[in-house]
């Protein structure tokens, strides 16, 4: 799929060279800086350095009084609290952290995750009947209820109050309960509002320790938990979420949970964990479990206090995430399949398929697929409990909740972000679905959108990749959105000589520039043999590439990763 190159404009050249001179690097780096908002010397110092001092007061958020006051008074009279979340990766580390916590401080307290097929996302009926039956008269859910407002009476005709810790946007009502942590509310002045659900219920127990005289020191065991959460919802990695992620990726290498051990030693992950482990070892694994049985696997894998069972809870879910991985790439087949045999489908600005036979599990993952092939806001539909439901994906810039919220008309019910959704509607209504979304998404994207887009930091030559250069670029880790690993560009390139084919398509290849031998980079392009010929016969390219360490027979050496090349000229 050919893909647009888009250059990020250069900063300011005062405030770069500014920064330059400020902290001793040289302008490129100090241009990254710039485009990441950071402007002066304590800035960059915080960047470079976060530290938990700079945490926000969670005291700012709206109805976090009314949580801490609602949230004693249930410790102090002995009431039996029930922890909800989602079965995904937000919800299950969100539940597990504060049960956790809340085990630490009253006896009375349990978990509750929904189960995906018989009761569907959110807070359900079922949980809340659960919640009466056995004596909760509390229930705190995370990563979701923001929308539960028929719910939310429910329970509270039970005698049951809610404690709502969600992040997803909420609709015109609040549910009435107890309290409302939601920092996408209208009405809070919370000063970050990119927190995930787990961060969410991170900020609760913040509170609730900062209330009681709890040392912030007890607290920092969870922030492993934050971000896996955090680099999995794909919330951006900047601002607060940032210091979440840097000292909970430092706890994870320092003294994993033993739940996340197992994990790490079933996947043979013996290097320090990063951005990616977590979003492609450790987040699938947390996610199979309540994609194909149930979300309370992985919170047991997540608390477990022994080895014996997280081990035992680890392989049950590695078991688990193989499984679903077979079943995903069969279902994108047939999707695929169900484009490529239509030519009405295939030029659509859109793509929503239903089939009533696919896993409801996997939908999002199999509509994240569809994208890879079909660059276009996608939504993957199946049926449960007689309706249609499923989940949406978009591409750059284009607001798929805005999209399904303009044919709310026809559904059931939906939520989600800018970028990812859920929806569910009646099987009647999916025709009328499939063609009104269509309208939407032809009338509000822009063609551009519909072409992949590389997003280059800034064009350098080679001789700007020094070991200083690079440690200094590690520093800007860890990388996720708001804060994606610079992407370069170079031209005028030629391959040193022996260029070869490797894993069907992908070229290994030791560049230099085409006027200047040295210096030279090993090179890994993946998905780009079609450019063998020309390569071997010296003809020059512009690679767009980011740079990475290769350990190779414990030699450590600097490697460029290919994003993509064109031919100059």
């Amino acid at each position: 799929m050919e893909k647009r190159w888009v250059v990020k404009p250069k900063s300011e050249e005062t405030i770069v060279e500014h920064l330059s001179k400020e902290l001793g690097i040289d302008k490129v780096l100090a241009n990254l800086l710039a485009q990441r908002g950071i402007k002066t010397f304590d800035e960059a110092k915080k960047f470079f350095r976060p530290t938990l001092d700079d945490l926000h007061d969670p005291f700012l958020m709206k109805d976090m009084d009314k949580a801490i006051v609602r949230l004693e008074t249930a410790i102090k009279s002995g009431e039996k609290i029930l922890v909800y979340g989602d079965y995904d990766v937000d919800g299950t580390t969100a539940v597990s952290l504060v049960y956790t916590f809340l085990k630490e401080h009253h006896p009375h307290v349990d978990f509750y995750i929904p189960d995906r097929y018989a009761e569907g996302y959110g807070i359900s009926f079922m949980g809340i009947d659960f919640a009466k039956e056995n004596n909760f008269t509390l229930i705190i859910a995370l990563d979701c209820g923001i929308k539960a407002i028929d719910k939310v009476d429910y329970a509270k005709e039970r005698g049951i109050d809610f404690i709502i810790c969600d992040h997803h946007r909420p609709g015109d009502t609040l549910p009435d309960a107890a309290a409302v942590l939601d920092p996408k509310r209208n009405d809070c002045s919370y000063p970050f509002d990119e927190l995930c659900g787990c961060g969410v219920g991170f900020k609760l127990v913040q509170a609730y320790s900062l209330r009681n005289n709890i040392p912030f020191s007890e607290l920092e065991q969870y922030l492993d938990l934050c971000a896996i959460s955090i680099a999995s919802d794909l919330v951006p990695i900047v601002g607060e979420n940032r210091i979440l992620c840097y000292f909970g990726l430092k706890q994870i290498n320092k003294a994993p949970r033993k739940g996340i051990k197992a994990i790490l030693e079933l996947a043979n992950i013996k290097k320090e964990v990063t951005i990616n482990e977590l979003v492609f070892t450790i987040g699938p694994r947390i996610n199979a479990a309540g994609r194909l049985e149930t979300g309370r696997n992985a919170v047991e894998l997540l608390i477990s206090d022994s080895h014996d069972s997280a081990t035992e809870n680890g392989k049950n879910i590695n078991i688990t995430n193989t499984e679903r991985r077979s079943i995903d790439v069969t279902i994108t087949q047939h999707a695929l399949s169900m484009i490529e045999g239509n030519l009405e489908l295939t030029t659509k600005k859109s793509t929503v398929l239903f089939c009533r036979d696919w896993h409801k599990g996997v939908v999002g993952i199999v509509a994240s697929r569809m994208i890879e092939k079909y660059y276009r806001p996608t939504i993957i539909l199946t049926e449960s409990n007689g309706k249609a439901t499923g989940s949406a994906r978009s591409v750059k810039d284009f607001d798929v909740y805005d999209a399904i919220e303009a044919c709310s008309d026809l559904l059931e019910q939906f939520g989600g972000h800018k970028y990812a959704a859920g929806l569910t509607l009646k099987l009647e209504n999916l025709a009328a679905f499939q063609q009104k979304f269509e309208e939407v998404v032809s009338s509000t994207i822009q063609d551009h959108m519909l072409v992949p887009e590389i997003e280059i930091d800034e064009e350098i030559d080679l001789c700007d990749i020094t070991p200083k250069f690079f440690r200094i670029l590690n520093q800007f880790s860890p990388f996720g959105p708001g804060n994606m690993a610079p992407i370069f560009m170079s031209r005028n390139l030629v391959d040193k000589g022996g260029v070869r084919i490797v894993g069907n398509n992908h070229l290994k290849m030791d560049i230099h520039c085409k006027d200047n031998e040295d210096p030279c980079f090993p090179t890994i392009a993946f998905s780009q043999s079609k450019h063998f010929d020309d390569v071997l016969r010296k003809k020059p390219f512009s690679i767009c590439f980011a740079i990475e360490e290769n350990v190779f027979n414990g030699s450590v050496s600097l490697q460029l990763n290919v994003k993509d090349m064109k031919l100059d000229g």
